[in-house]
């Protein structure tokens, strides 16, 4: 299954904060700051990475839903718990 771009630019824009975030937690760690700021920076960026990942598969599943003459092949129960069952 592909996913039009378009329909993921708001997890393009959190993968490149993200990006600055891992840019900042190495710049800490060769610094030489206090382990806990280091890890809570850590943390946040993988909670980011998670929610990107969500959304990523929240619109896969959302095409997954639509056959292609229009009909559902997924009622919206079903696709909670397929989603669920990834987190």
């Amino acid at each position: 299954m592909e996913i039009e771009a378009n329909q993921l630019k708001d997890v393009v824009n959190r993968l490149k904060r993200v990006q600055g975030q891992l840019g900042g937690v190495i710049r800490m760690i060769e610094e030489g700051r206090d382990c806990a700021d280091v890890v809570t920076q850590l943390a946040a960026a993988a909670r980011a990475l998670d929610r990107a990942g969500f959304k990523i598969i929240a619109t896969g599943l959302r095409q997954c839903m639509v056959e292609e003459e229009g009909q559902r092949k997924v009622d919206e129960a079903q696709l909670e718990r397929l989603f669920l069952s990834l987190a």
